[in-house]
């Protein structure tokens, strides 16, 4: 069985349409599946909207992407697992090719993302840049990100110590035990964070990383792009 795990914080905009595309591509190619939201600390309709669109819920209160994760992974089941973002959209083809990839002998992956939506003139550049390099390097992008269950118990899930880039660590620590592939299906996932923070807000984050390595990554209050109060498109 596939778990699919979705990590959520305070997403009941979008959070309805993510389960929904689950649930099409998994029907779709006739799998036996599960979704399991990892509800973080939701003050709205998160847990409500979860349950109505056919998720089971499981509560946490982290602040933490990567205990977040971890916690829905340890919720499921599957013995195949599929962690999608809240505001992300997949396919049958993308499910699909991750069970054959797996099928092949690979432990884990991720998929080439498209970004939603209108965007600043800066974004782009910046996300063909991190895709190119993603892909390079086979560190699967957070939105999507699959592994065996057996993979992702031996790697002892996302490394919580970071705030972010959890998805790069967890790549590597798959590369490890085995092959981790980056596919060319597509998953769509929001480009909210580019449209409602300038290029500016960007800069500290980085600008913290290069000199400091991971240790500007073990600091929400760093993060303020991934952990601030979320601001309303226009």
């Amino acid at each position: 069985m596939i778990s699919f795990v979705v990590p959520a914080h305070n997403e009941e905009r979008l959070l309805g349409a993510t389960i929904d595309a689950i649930h099409a591509a998994a029907r779709e190619i006739r799998i036996p599946y599960e979704i399991v939201v990892a509800n973080d600390t939701s003050t709205d309709n998160t847990a409500s909207v979860a349950r109505s669109h056919g998720a089971r819920v499981a509560d946490c209160e982290h602040r933490q992407i990567a205990r977040v994760r971890n916690t829905g992974g340890r919720a499921s089941t599957g013995d195949i697992l599929i962690f999608v973002d809240a505001d992300t959209l997949i396919s049958a083809a993308v499910v699909s090719a991750s069970l054959a990839a797996i099928k092949r002998g690979a432990v884990g992956g991720g998929a080439t993302l498209r970004v939603d939506g209108r965007l600043p003139w800066w974004a782009p550049l910046a996300i063909w840049f991190v895709g190119a390099a993603m892909g390079a390097m086979r560190w699967a992008a957070g939105c999507y990100v699959f592994c065996t269950r057996a993979a992702f118990e031996a790697t002892g899930g996302f490394d919580e110590q970071l705030f972010a880039t959890e998805e790069i660590a967890f790549s590597r620590a798959l590369k490890r035990i085995g092959p981790v592939v980056i596919l060319r299906e597509t998953v769509v996932t929001s480009g909210r964070k580019m449209r409602t923070h300038p290029l500016r807000e960007f800069f500290p984050v980085w600008g913290g990383i290069f000199p400091h390595g991971t240790a500007a990554l073990r600091n929400r209050d760093k993060l303020s792009v991934w952990y601030g109060e979320r601001r309303d498109e226009d």
